[in-house]
């Protein structure tokens, strides 16, 4: 379940399509009783697949019949198939119009205005970013600047925090140079953690912190779900997230400092008797994973690729002058890691952490947005209910690699259950 909620949009990956049979009442001259109105449920899936040979090379020569797609195990048929290799594109095959159901006349597909390219998102959670980041971060900004937008990208930039950065999809790139400057971290430290008052889901605000974050990501992905036929990326700018971060340093306990600064304090010691407090730590992971998977939902139902970026580079230990225990900081920091593996990883990205040289990796970042295979299908399976899907898709060349995303799921209902 999630704690957090955004506006829902009326375009997504189940479309559906209202049917009527009015068109013959030009021909009547007798009055006509209400013309029924039918609903059909259309489900167009795409997803965007990358074959690579095994040097590593992106793979330019497949056709449609080199592809087998399967939802749930179920083959699928292919009817849109778009190659783009160095932001060129080949082989652009319209979808098919679904069969109409016996008695319901379906309007025409509306014609396709927008051509494909690439659609880029920069977004900077600067609510988890520290403000002595923020340099690392304005230099990160500039080097993705000049190292993936390139001309004919539209690109937005977004942040979620006190920098106020709304810089809208526009083919302007000098609007994005004049925002990085604006950027600045005001994430919490370990001082600031240690110092926040108790509640029954742990340091107060720091929840809240990460839900007007997911919220604002969640919102700007169901937009994207808006736009189609082009490759969409997320640049993903954050330091991650814990929802349960230095708990023995909180309550005074840790076994090298005993407290903050050596001397444990009334806020900092929690009730473990309570139990609201003992179930925040039980379930703060779990809360924090079930959060995550309904973004990765967001990114798939949008077929957008999320590409997580840590800008503190290689971290080890952190200065003595912290006091911090290095065991709960180990312990921080695959937390915080781990969740922006699992927002890349989910959407078929990648999450770029503890390096300092980040050319290499933009690059490669850069690669994956620029050459790949666009598949459509339409889905055969009816039942609403049954929110998620998994997709695999295969190509029958022997020696590739094959990476596309696991799954999508449809966008719920107003009275569906959340799950």
């Amino acid at each position: 379940m999630s704690s957090f909620a955004a506006p829902r949009r009326t375009i997504g990956v189940g479309v559906c399509l209202a049917a009527s049979l009015a068109v013959l009442s030009a021909q009547a001259p007798a009055p006509q009783a209400p013309t029924p109105t039918f609903k059909v449920g259309v489900t167009l899936v795409t997803t965007d697949v990358i074959v690579r040979d095994g040097r590593g090379a992106f793979v330019p020569d497949l056709t449609k019949e080199d592809f087998e797609v399967l939802e749930d195990g179920r083959p699928q048929s292919i009817t849109s198939f778009v190659m783009v290799n160095g932001g060129r594109t080949y082989n652009l095959t319209s979808p098919a119009q679904p069969a109409a159901q016996e008695g319901i006349i379906l309007p025409g597909t509306r014609p396709q205005t927008e051509s494909p390219g690439r659609v880029l998102i920069l977004f900077i959670d600067d609510a988890h970013l520290e403000a002595l980041n923020t340099h690392h971060v304005r230099a990160l900004l500039k080097k993705i600047l000049a190292t993936v937008v390139h001309d004919g990208d539209l690109v937005a930039m977004f942040t979620t925090g006190t920098s106020a950065v709304e810089v809208p999809l526009s083919y302007d790139h000098k609007l994005l140079q004049a925002a990085t400057d604006k950027v600045t971290g005001n994430g919490l430290t370990f001082a600031d953690i240690t110092s926040l008052s108790e509640g029954p889901s742990g340091p107060a605000n720091l929840r809240q912190r990460a839900a007007n974050a997911f919220t604002t990501a969640y919102s700007m992905l169901n937009d994207l779900d808006r736009i189609r036929n082009r490759r969409k990326a997320v640049l993903y700018v954050s330091q991650g997230y814990d929802f349960d971060p230095f708990p023995d340093a909180r309550r005074g306990t840790d076994k090298v400092f005993g407290g903050r600064y050596g001397q444990p304090t009334r806020e900092m010691i929690r009730d473990e008797t309570n139990p609201f407090f003992r179930s925040s730590n039980v379930f703060a992971d779990a809360d924090l994973a079930a959060q995550l998977r309904e973004l990765t939902r967001a990114a798939n139902r949008a077929n957008a690729t999320i590409f997580t970026i840590d800008p503190r580079g290689l971290v080890g230990t952190t200065d003595a002058g912290q006091q911090i225990d290095q065991t709960e900081w180990s312990t921080h920091l695959l937390r915080t890691r781990g969740s922006l593996r699992a927002l890349a990883e989910g959407t078929g990205g990648a999450a770029v952490t503890n390096q300092n040289d980040f050319e290499p990796a933009l690059k490669r970042i850069d690669a994956e947005i620029s050459d790949y295979y666009v598949i459509g299908y339409y889905s055969d399976n009816p039942d609403p209910k049954q929110r998620v899907r998994g997709i695999e898709v295969k190509v029958k060349r022997p020696d590739v690699k094959v990476m596309a995303r696991s799954s999508y799921s449809l966008r719920p209902g107003p009275s569906a259950p959340q799950h």
